[in-house]
C-alpha cells in the first residue's frame, strides 16, 4: 500500500515520537558498548546481524513492534452503539497501547484521580472481595461514549482510566482531513461527563453532570494541559459542590502550532456571548407569546403550558430542546419495539429533600440512560425522539392524569387524522375519539380508556402548541393542531433559533444509544439458580421438601416468550401450544398451576420478597399435599442500554 508523501512523513513523524518516548536510542547505545564489551575480539568489527541479534535476544525489537500498533482497515469505522471501554495508558505518561489510525486526531483524556468526595469522608476502606457502592464515570462526545471502570465510593476515588475521543468534522465534508487547530476551535461541542453512583444492591443514583470546555488545550504549549473540574450536585443540590477531578488533556498527534490562549478565550466569549444574545431574545418572545395566551381566556392560567424546564443542573431550557429525532440503528426494529424499550427502562421520580409536592426536574438524555432511570418526562421525550427517528409526527402532551397530578405523554398524528396516545411509562397505546359536549344527553359518546384527564401543550423538536380550546379536557379536545383558533403556535423560527442542532453552544448533544453488555441466557440462569434456592429454603422454614419438576419449567419458557411478544406487538401468539403441551405433561388427576410475574431489574431476592406479597404466588411456593412438583422458569429480553424485562413464572403440580 503506497502512502501519499504528507501522510507518510507524518507516519515517520510518529514512529520517531513513538521510539524517542521509550528511549529506544538510549537503549540501543547501552547494548552497543555492551556487546563491544563481553563480545567481540579487540580485531573484530561489529556486523549489522550481530547488532540485531543482540538487539532481539534482549527483547528491544519485541518491544518496539508491540508498542507500534496500528489500525489495519482505516476505512472500517467502529459504529456508536456500543460504549468504548477506556483506553489503557501508563500512569506516568501518555498513551500506552491503542489502535490509532495515523490520519486523524485525537483528544486524549486522563481522569487522575478525585479529591473532596466529602459525603464519603467516613467511608471505611473496603476489604478484598468486599461488595460496596462504587462511581462510574460515563462520557459523550461527538457520537462517542465511553464509560470508565467502576471504583469503589470514596473522599479521594481512585479514578484512573484514559479516553481516546476522535476530533472530526463531518459537516464540511472533509472527514478525511486531519483536523488542525483553527478547524477543532471552530468545533464547540464540549464533552459531557456524568457521574453515577451504583449502591451494594445495583440502584444508581445520579451524583453530577458536567460539560467539559476541552478547547483551552490548542492554547496550550505542547497541546497538553492539566484541569481541575469541580463537580457539583444534581437537582435541589446543584449549589452545593460534590467532588473534584483531576484532569489531562492531550492532543494526539501533538499540535504542529498552536493557538494563542488570547484567540482561544476570545472565541469562547464570542459563542457565549452570542447563545446569551439568543436565549433573550427568545425569552423576550416567550414572554410576549405568554401575554397573548392569556389574553384569549384569563383562565389559560392555570393551564400546564409547560415552556421551559430545568435540568438536572438546574439550568432553565425550552421545551423543545430536550426532544430530537433519534436513530437507533439496529438496535431496535420498530416505534412499538421502542416504546417497549422506553417503557423497561426504571421509572423514579426526581428526589426532594422534605415535603411540598413534586421536584422538577427533566434529565439530558446521557443523565437518563446513564442511570438507567428518570421521571415520565424523561421516558416521554425519549420516546417522542424514537418515534420522530422512526419518521412518525410525534409531540410530547403535558397535562394531568386522575386527580391533578401532573404528567408527560407521547401523541402521535396519523396522515389520516388518527390520534393515537402512547404512555412511555406502559407501553400502552390508546386511540383518541373526541367527545362531542355539544350533542344531546342521549346520544352514546365514546368512553376513553386512557388515564388523560387534561392537556395544556404539546411540543416537539420544531413546534411548540398550547391549548387554547375552551376545554382543556382530554376527552373534549380536537387534536387539529393547524386550527389556530384551537391551538396557539410558537413561531418555528423562534424555536429553531435555540433548539435546532448548532444553534447555541448551551445545548447538550444527544447521544447514540448503546448495545446490551447483558448476556440474556446466563443472566437468565443465574436467577432461576437463585429463586430455585430461595424458594428452597423458605418451604425448609415451613418444614416443607422441595422437588423441582424440570422438564415442566422448560414448558414454561414458550409462555414467557408469548407474553413478551404481546408487550411489544399488542398481538397475543403461542398460547394454544403452550396449553397443550401442558395438557400433556400433567397426569390425570393432578392440578396445575401457574404465576407469570415482569420485573425490569435483576435482584433474585427483591423479585422473590414482591412475589411472595400476592397470595396466589404464594399459595404456589407454599403448595402442600400429595406428590408437589415445583417449577420456575426465568427469561430475561434484553434492550439497548443493558435495560432488560425479566419474565418469572412459578408453577406447581399436585394430585388433585
Amino acid at each position: 500500500m503506497s502512502l501519499p508523501p504528507e501522510k507518510a512523513s507524518e507516519l515517520k513523524q510518529l514512529i520517531h515520537q513513538q521510539l524517542s518516548k521509550m528511549d529506544v536510542h538510549g537503549r540501543i547505545r547501552e547494548i552497543l558498548a555492551e556487546t563491544i564489551r563481553e563480545e567481540l575480539a579487540p580485531d573484530q568489527h561489529l556486523s549489522t546481524e550481530d547488532l540485531i541479534k543482540a538487539l532481539r535476544r534482549r527483547g528491544i525489537i519485541d518491544d518496539v513492534m508491540k508498542e507500534l500498533n496500528f489500525v489495519t482497515d482505516s476505512v472500517e469505522q467502529e459504529l456508536p452503539s456500543s460504549p468504548k471501554q477506556p483506553i489503557c495508558f501508563d500512569r506516568q505518561s501518555t498513551l500506552k497501547k491503542t489502535n490509532i489510525d495515523p490520519t486523524r486526531r485525537y483528544l486524549y483524556l486522563q481522569v487522575l484521580g478525585g479529591k473532596a468526595f466529602l459525603e464519603h469522608l467516613q467511608e471505611p476502606e473496603p476489604l478484598p472481595g468486599q461488595v460496596c457502592s462504587t462511581f462510574t464515570l460515563c462520557l459523550h462526545y461527538r457520537n462517542q461514549r465511553f464509560r470508565s471502570k467502576p471504583v469503589p465510593c470514596a473522599c479521594e476515588p481512585d479514578f484512573h482510566d484514559g479516553f481516546l475521543l476522535e476530533v472530526h468534522r463531518e459537516s464540511l465534508g472533509d472527514g478525511t482531513r486531519m483536523a488542525d487547530s483553527t478547524t477543532m476551535l471552530s468545533i464547540s461541542d464540549p464533552i459531557h461527563m456524568v457521574l453515577i453512583k451504583t449502591d451494594i444492591f445495583g440502584e444508581t443514583t445520579l451524583v453530577a453532570s458536567y460539560f467539559l470546555e476541552w478547547r483551552s488545550v490548542l492554547g496550550s504549549e505542547n497541546g497538553v494541559t492539566s484541569l481541575t473540574v469541580e463537580l457539583m450536585g444534581v437537582g435541589t443540590e446543584s449549589k452545593v459542590s460534590v467532588g473534584i477531578l483531576n484532569i489531562k488533556l492531550e492532543m494526539y498527534p501533538p499540535l504542529n502550532q498552536t493557538l494563542s490562549q488570547e484567540v482561544v478565550n476570545t472565541q469562547l466569549a464570542l459563542e457565549r456571548q452570542k447563545t446569551a444574545e439568543k436565549e433573550r431574545l427568545f425569552l423576550v418572545y416567550a414572554k410576549q407569546w405568554w401575554r397573548e395566551y392569556l389574553q384569549i381566556r384569563p383562565s389559560h392560567n392555570s393551564r400546564l403550558v409547560k415552556i421551559f424546564a430545568q435540568d438536572e443542573n438546574g439550568v432553565n431550557r425550552p421545551v423543545c430542546s430536550y426532544v430530537k429525532p433519534l436513530r437507533a440503528g439496529r438496535l431496535l426494529d420498530t416505534p412499538r419495539q421502542a416504546a417497549r424499550f422506553v417503557n423497561v427502562l426504571g421509572y423514579e421520580r426526581a428526589p426532594v429533600i422534605g415535603g411540598g409536592g413534586k421536584q422538577e426536574q427533566w434529565c439530558t438524555l446521557l443523565a437518563f440512560l446513564c442511570r438507567n432511570k428518570g421521571d415520565c418526562e424523561d421516558h416521554a421525550n425519549l420516546l417522542c425522539s424514537l418515534l420522530l427517528g422512526y419518521g412518525l409526527e410525534a409531540f410530547v402532551c403535558v397535562g394531568t392524569k386522575a386527580k391533578g397530578v401532573p404528567h408527560a405523554w407521547v401523541m402521535t398524528c396519523g396522515t389520516d387524522g388518527t390520534i393515537t396516545f402512547w404512555e412511555s411509562l406502559t407501553g400502552h397505546r390508546y386511540i383518541h375519539k373526541p367527545t362531542n359536549p355539544d350533542e344531546p344527553p342521549v346520544a352514546e359518546q365514546p368512553k376513553p380508556l386512557y388515564p388523560y384527564r387534561t392537556i395544556g401543550c404539546v411540543f416537539n423538536h420544531q413546534m411548540f402548541l398550547g391549548n387554547c380550546q375552551p376545554s382543556d379536557a382530554v376527552e373534549t379536545c380536537v387534536f387539529d393542531l393547524n386550527d389556530e383558533s384551537k391551538w396557539k403556535p410558537m413561531s418555528e423560527e423562534a424555536i429553531k433559533s435555540v433548539c435546532a442542532p448548532g444553534a447555541t453552544t448551551s445545548l447538550p448533544p444527544f447521544p447514540p444509544l448503546c448495545a446490551s453488555t447483558i448476556d440474556a441466557s446466563v443472566t437468565s440462569n443465574e436467577i432461576e439458580m437463585q429463586l430455585r434456592l430461595l424458594v428452597s429454603e423458605h418451604r425448609k422454614d415451613l418444614g416443607l421438601t422441595t422437588v423441582w419438576e424440570d422438564q415442566l419449567s422448560y414448558l414454561l419458557s414458550p409462555a414467557l416468550a408469548s407474553y413478551e411478544f404481546e408487550r411489544t406487538t399488542s398481538i397475543s401468539a403461542g398460547n394454544e401450544e403452550f396449553q397443550d403441551a401442558i395438557r400433556r405433561a400433567v397426569p390425570d388427576g393432578h392440578t396445575f398451576k401457574g404465576f407469570p410475574i415482569h420485573f425490569v431489574y435483576r435482584n433474585a431476592r427483591r423479585a422473590f420478597a414482591t412475589c411472595l406479597r400476592s397470595p396466589f404466588c404464594e399459595e404456589i411456593i407454599c403448595c402442600r399435599g400429595d406428590q408437589v412438583r415445583l417449577a420456575v422458569r426465568v427469561r430475561v429480553f434484553t434492550y439497548p442500554e443493558s435495560a432488560c424485562a425479566v419474565w418469572i413464572m412459578f408453577a406447581c403440580e399436585c394430585a388433585s
